[in-house]
């Protein structure tokens, strides 16, 4: 098991003299702003004694600086998308999943390596401090241990070694080093890297909130996936895959329980000479605000909902016109991803400004990136469009219920759905706030009711589930202000309106 550190000191390199991390201070605009975030920045990376964080520190800076420095050049310029130019993807640029032919060669596993974006914590479902992939989601099993199974599985089947890499953030490093001692003795290769930590800006003052490089950590932000590139490069790892013989590599959400390793996609990958491949399903009602691949100019763009103007969203929400949205599994070239950055200038990925507002109550702004955008880079860059299937994250409870009920079975870490199952689509599910956390969510129901059936579930207000319930068609429980809600053991209820107080005695 390997540790590599972000960047290390012979990981930086210096031949980027134009990439998205490697833009030297004095060469950047001298506008106001500019000039006042680039000496505040000089002056925390001066403080830094130790030669080596230095190096880090002041290449995380630089990184930083590039990606604010377009950021300010764009806001005055106040560029936006022209709606006009958009047009949904050409049929070609989306390979339909179905029409892959199944003698795909195993020995195509040798090229890969698979990645999970770690880098977020449990915060949203009530586990404070602890990385989103160390909850338990199904029979005892985390999200990475599911991850570990599902790859020592394609290891041990085809006598493979497909390395395992986690891309973790400063929030989730420490924690998930720990967690990983336990695969030690595991059939699977596990690496590990961090992505940058950028400073949080006053939206006010355009300048750091942090004054030093050991500020408290609510003070700095992960700048989202897009990272992803700057963090592989300046930790030495793309180098060192390329030279161990790896070709491709596999991005997905770590929470994402269905971004298993395919070996037709694989095989597609590989034969239509893809430098990038994005995993697309299909877009129902639940998904309007997902990114969508478009045609803009005649290229292949990202368009996520915070780049539409106001007057387009319900266009951009629209199913007929954007039938798919991204699930943010993605393949990269690795030679490719090299080349680009080496000898084309490196990326410039859409910025997405993310309002917060700190601790004390100052409001800030994160500059984000998604790894989705970097695909106006790459050649023959398309997607695929995958069955549902593919597309199983985990954001809340209300996905959490979905999964760990008889709708899916555990087959080598990877959810399988029943067969019994009637229906193509899974149930839409809508938890209230009292099950918004999870330890209010495993309070609530004695055991996970039986959803075989279902196709919607809305509940909200105080209500508890007993053992053995079945719920079947479209079910709405609502408790309201005051009341509580006791379904008892055994219940069953199919398209039924439960509201107000201990509705329900018996059955």
């Amino acid at each position: 098991m390997s540790k590599l550190s972000v960047p290390t000191a012979t990981g930086i390199k210096s031949s980027r003299a134009r990439g998205h991390s490697a833009m030297d201070f004095k060469s950047a605009t001298t506008g106001v702003a500019a000039t006042a975030m680039r000496n505040e920045l000089n002056k925390m990376v001066a403080d830094v004694k130790d030669p080596l964080q230095k190096k880090v520190f002041d290449a995380e800076m630089q990184g930083f600086f590039s990606l604010f420095n377009r950021y300010l050049i764009e806001k005055a310029k106040g560029e936006k998308i022209d709606w006009d130019k958009i047009r949904p993807l050409a049929s070609e640029k989306v390979v339909p999943y179905v029409d892959l032919p199944e003698d795909a060669d195993a020995s195509i596993l040798n090229k890969i390596v698979v990645l999970k974006l770690n880098g977020g914590l449990g915060t949203t479902m009530g586990l404070a401090g602890a990385p989103k992939s160390a909850i338990e989601v199904r029979e005892g099993m985390t999200f990475l241990d599911l991850s570990v199974r599902q790859i020592e599985h394609l290891n041990q089947v085809h006598n493979v070694n497909v390395p395992f890499i986690l891309m973790n953030s400063f929030n989730t490093d420490d924690e998930t080093a720990r967690i990983i001692q336990k695969y030690a003795n595991h059939n699977i290769q596990i690496l590990t890297f961090n992505q940058s930590r950028y400073p949080r800006v006053g939206k006010e003052s355009l300048l750091p909130i942090p004054r030093n490089a050991s500020s408290d950590k609510s003070q700095w932000y992960p700048p989202g996936h897009g990272d992803i590139f700057d963090a592989l490069i300046n930790s030495g790892l793309l180098d060192r895959l390329i030279e161990g013989g790896k070709e491709y590599i596999f991005v997905s959400n770590v929470d994402n329980l269905g971004a298993d390793v395919d070996l037709k996609i694989l095989k597609h990958l590989v034969d239509s000479q893809a430098e990038y491949l994005m995993e697309l399903t299909d877009k129902t009602k639940a998904d309007v605000k997902g990114g969508t691949l478009i045609d803009y100019e005649g290229a292949v763009r990202l368009l996520e909902i915070a780049q539409v103007p106001s007057e387009h969203v319900e266009d951009f929400k629209s199913v007929r016109k954007f039938k798919y949205f991204n699930t943010n599994s993605v393949y990269i070239h690795l030679p490719a991803l090299k080349r680009i950055t080496e000898q084309e200038g490196g990326m410039e990925l859409d910025i997405i400004v993310n309002n917060k507002v700190a601790d004390d109550g100052t409001p800030v702004i994160q500059l984000e990136t998604a790894v989705g955008a970097a695909i106006k880079h790459f050649k023959n860059a398309h997607g695929i469009n995958v069955p549902r299937s593919r597309f199983l994250p985990v954001k809340s409870c209300s996905d959490l219920l979905l999964i760990t009920s008889d709708l899916y079975s555990l087959e080598h870490g990877k959810l399988v759905m029943n067969p019994k199952r009637m229906f193509a689509q899974t149930p839409v599910i809508k938890l209230g706030d009292t099950f918004k956390k999870i330890g209010n969510y495993q309070k609530r129901f004695r055991t996970i009711p039986n959803l075989l059936e279902l196709d919607h579930l809305t509940v909200s207000g105080d209500v508890w589930f007993g053992r053995n319930i079945t719920l079947r068609g479209t079910v709405i429980i609502v408790a309201n202000e005051g009341s509580r809600i006791d379904l008892p053991d055994g219940s069953i209820l199919e398209n039924k309106l439960v509201s107000g107080n201990v509705s329900i005695i018996d059955h």
